[in-house]
């Protein structure tokens, strides 16, 4: 039986090869772990319906390829889209900790300036193979003015936080762009109102 809902928020991970975006994806998703590294060809997606504060929303969720000749596809799907960017690098791999200069930047070049973005550093069980501390991501997100958060899609650590804070904070910006066109209506039709109106001393006498 479908499921209502009352809006779509559409989610972009982004991020190098091998990181982890399309586990990622199948943990939330479907809550299942492959332990098999699988190459994302351009660009798929899935989808769920979660319970943010007691409202169903349907969460799109699409995983890209990390591989440079697919990047132009990529990039493709978020110019000019409404979408919110969740990008990853790996906690044993400081080639890919290094890139998410690379993945903001594209993401600065390409989406809207207000972009919903979050920082997430994956493997984080892998505590003997680490070579990106916890301060590091953190000091990242800082400076990008995004959350941060560590996960483990094989342990299930931190991954319906992570959607889930995305989700509300897409939210938060929906009603605050809804709050100001409001406003904005408010003010035009002030305006429109006062400019229609005849001034009380406009009427002059001719005797």
């Amino acid at each position: 039986m479908a499921v209502d809902f009352v809006a779509t928020y559409k989610i972009l991970v982004l991020g190098d090869s091998n990181v982890g975006k399309t586990c990622i994806v199948h943990r939330f998703c479907d809550e299942t772990y492959y332990d098999t590294y699988i190459s994302t060809i351009g660009i798929d997606f899935k989808q769920k319906i979660v319970n943010l504060d007691g409202m169903p929303i349907k969460l799109q969720i699409w995983d890209t390829a990390g591989q440079e000749r697919f990047r132009t596809l990529t990039t493709a799907y978020y110019r000019g889209a409404m979408v919110r960017i969740l990008v990853m690098y790996d906690v044993t791999n400081m080639d890919s900790f290094n890139h998410l200069s690379y993945w903001f930047r594209n993401v600065e070049e390409n989406a809207s300036p207000d972009v919903v973005k979050v920082l997430v550093g994956n493997k984080c069980d892998s505590s003997n193979l680490r070579v990106v501390e916890p301060d590091q991501g953190r000091k990242v997100a800082e400076s990008c003015d995004v959350p941060f958060f560590e996960c483990s899609c094989k342990d299930n650590v931190n991954i319906d936080e992570i959607f889930l804070t995305v989700a509300r904070m897409i939210r938060e910006q929906r009603e605050r762009r809804a709050s100001k066109f409001d406003e904005i209506e408010r003010l035009q039709w002030d305006k429109a109102h006062l400019t229609q109106q005849k001034p009380q001393d406009s009427y002059k006498c001719s005797c």
